[in-house]
């Protein structure tokens, strides 16, 4: 795949920007020094050859969009010396692959939210909403949402709730082994599988395996493609207003892949 001449400007400005913002001390070189051909600050191309462990030349080559589709590894590798973000990161993958990168750039990706989206979820009313973080812990929700519970404290971790929970499997997710556990089993799945070095989410698997009602269904369950939820109604007992279902919409906030911001529409029966 050859690169278009507007591509390959967008990739040239993008990458020398970041080399620019990169000092050669911080990577283990010697300060760089003004003279002929240095119209570039930060780190050499000649540098990120040696940081990449690649061939003298095969950077100038993918900074100007000569490499076709380049591999993963070094779309990885060049992002992890230049410091991209997690924007940059998908802008890289979908200018030189024309395709969504398979995970987050970042460990802590999706960890948090900006301020903004807290106040926002606090202020909505008419319908439950909350924001979880990659690990499902709880980053903000109004009061509509705490409502919903039996004593009106949300949990701390929604999916650690919503399979491990007997609240959550007895009393307020009605039907919950036929319309709650096969919905949300492959989510935690999918993430086990998108964040392979994240100790919560790999613990929170471990307990759900280890339980002796969720662990059965999630052997069977996890494995399905994810249903994605937007739309879909299932049965809920509401603390306050009793049987009814909720309507689900989810989004995910540019900046933090892998945070929810859920919207829960009750109807009662």
């Amino acid at each position: 795949m050859h690169l278009a001449a507007a591509d390959r400007a967008a990739l040239r400005t993008l990458l020398r920007e970041r080399r620019a913002a990169v000092s050669p001390a911080s990577a283990g070189f010697p300060p760089r020094r003004p003279g002929p051909g240095r119209r570039v600050a930060g780190l050499s191309q000649e540098q990120m050859d040696v940081l990449l462990e690649r061939t003298p030349g095969t950077y100038n080559r993918f900074e100007n969009g000569q490499l076709p589709t380049p591999s993963a590894e070094l779309l990885t590798a060049v992002a992890t010396v230049l410091r991209l973000d997690e924007q940059e990161w998908v802008f890289l993958w979908r200018l030189t692959r024309r395709e969504a990168p398979p995970n987050p750039l970042h460990r802590d990706s999706g960890l948090s939210v900006p301020e903004e989206w807290h106040g926002l979820v606090d202020g909505i009313s008419g319908a439950i909403a909350y924001i979880n973080d990659a690990e499902w812990n709880l980053l903000a929700h109004n009061k509509e949402f705490a409502e919903l519970f039996p004593g009106g404290e949300p949990p701390a971790n929604p999916m650690r709730w919503m399979l491990l929970d007997p609240e959550a499997r007895e009393v307020v997710l009605g039907d919950w082994a036929e319309s709650w556990a096969p919905l949300v089993m492959p989510q935690l799945r999918h993430a086990v599988e998108l964040h392979p070095r994240n100790a919560a989410l790999a613990r929170l698997q471990a307990d759900v395996r280890r339980d002796p009602v969720a662990g059965p269904l999630y052997a069977a369950a996890a494995a399905a493609p994810i249903a994605y939820p937007d739309g879909s109604a299932r049965p809920l007992n509401h603390a306050l207003y009793g049987p009814g279902w909720v309507t689900t919409c989810v989004a995910e906030p540019v900046t933090s892949p892998g945070a929810r911001v859920v919207l829960l529409l009750y109807t009662p029966n």
